[in-house]
């Protein structure tokens, strides 16, 4: 997996549905500075993060992680 395509679309579907990182990142009940290195592909993404960042983004898994609509 590509992190530096993923950490983009976790940044834009964020964006997309009007959250802030801080305002994501409590949603998420993680620091922003876990959401900030996922966001730029630094950190390696956990998949249960990835599942929950998608559920609160309304999006599908798949289209979180390959981009895809399902």
């Amino acid at each position: 997996m590509e992190y530096d395509q993923l950490a983009g679309r976790v940044r834009a579907f964020r964006k997309l549905k009007g959250y802030t990182q801080q305002e994501l990142a409590a949603k998420l009940d993680v620091s922003v500075a876990v959401l900030g290195s996922l966001e730029r592909g630094t950190r390696k993404p956990d998949p249960k993060l990835l599942e929950r960042i998608s559920d609160t983004l309304g999006i599908s898994y798949s289209e979180l992680i390959a981009g895809h609509n399902n």
